[in-house]
């Protein structure tokens, strides 16, 4: 079976962990320990968030010369790489010989005129203090919102229009290669009127990325693992209850938090609609369990209104 597995950025790097080498790895291997399993008896592609690392790099390029600060593209590419390379070692130390994996940089294009270039909303980077946060933002330049009870810098996320390393990644599939790739959602590109291709500032959102490679590839299965359990219905109040299984008709009708499972569930019913295959959605841990479909929130196209939680 062909499957995409989005790796969110918690379960990465968990909140409030710092961001150093030796945390990633060690969340790195756990990763691997959930994901191994299913490398060796699927073909299998791997995406993964990148929040917290290009927001860290953003950082150290403006720290050495702020008026020569690297470009959100140039950092996406420079995150596709360090995180993929640890996850293609932590892998292929669990996989049989014969098994191989590949990191591959991959190109995203959007458009140049898309409305979210003039509406930042992709949290990056460490947390602040709500003083912190503002002193930043007028001395970089910055855009900032809250994230709970504290401010991350925000930046733009355009939407995923097309995976220009598509055919490459084919190829690494029918070679019956792991692929990692569409790191942080890519690095987001431009045409230029004479066909030309630039990078541009912007993080593209991970599942959005995913779940178009997902569809591009025809997989069967598509799983956003993260570091929840599962979709909450009245997520963060006393009435929060699991979903445990539902259509993607059913989840266009609930309201999820944007800032976090609502590009997950979108990603997700958009894989659905378009190919009738199964997402899933839940925690690391789980990934056995929610593609047999016995964990997480199981999104397809199923009609059984039932399979609802009551209200």
């Amino acid at each position: 079976m062909r499957i995409v597995i989005a790796l969110g950025g918690n379960a990465l790097l968990r909140r409030g962990q710092k961001l150093t080498a030796e945390s990633q790895r060690h969340n790195v291997e756990i990763a691997a320990e959930a994901l191994a399993p299913i490398a060796r008896d699927h073909n299998l592609v791997i995406s993964h968030g990148n929040g917290p690392q290009v927001g860290l790099l953003a950082l150290q390029s403006a720290a050495y010369q702020p008026e020569a600060a690297f470009p959100l593209d140039v950092l996406d590419a420079e995150t596709e790489g360090m995180i993929g390379y640890l996850i293609e070692q932590e892998l292929v130390n669990r996989l049989p010989a014969q098994r191989r994996c590949a990191t591959l940089l991959t190109q995203i294009q959007v458009d140049a005129d898309d409305p979210a270039f003039k509406h930042p909303t992709k949290p990056i980077g460490p947390i602040y203090d709500e003083s912190e946060a503002r002193k930043l933002a007028k001395e970089r330049g910055w855009h900032i919102a809250p994230d709970g009870a504290h401010y991350r810098r925000v930046v733009p996320a355009p939407q995923p229009k097309r995976i220009l390393e598509l055919s490459v990644i084919e190829l690494l599939l029918n070679q019956e290669i792991v692929v990692i790739c569409a790191g942080g959602g890519g690095i987001p590109t431009v045409c230029r009127p004479d066909g030309s291709l630039i990078g541009v500032e912007a993080v593209i959102d991970k599942d959005l990325a995913s779940s178009l490679l997902a569809r591009e590839l025809n997989a069967e299965a598509f799983l956003m693992l993260t570091d929840v359990d599962a979709v909450y219905e009245d997520w963060d109040t006393p009435r929060a209850r699991p979903i445990r299984r539902i259509s993607a008709a059913q989840a266009r009708r609930y309201s999820f938090a944007p800032g976090s499972m609502g590009p997950k569930v979108e990603a997700a019913v958009a894989f659905v609609e378009h190919s009738g295959g199964t997402a899933g959605i839940g925690a690391l841990g789980d990934a056995c369990s929610i593609l047999r479909g016995d964990a997480g929130t199981v999104i397809s196209r199923m009609q059984a209104e039932e399979s609802l939680p009551a209200t």
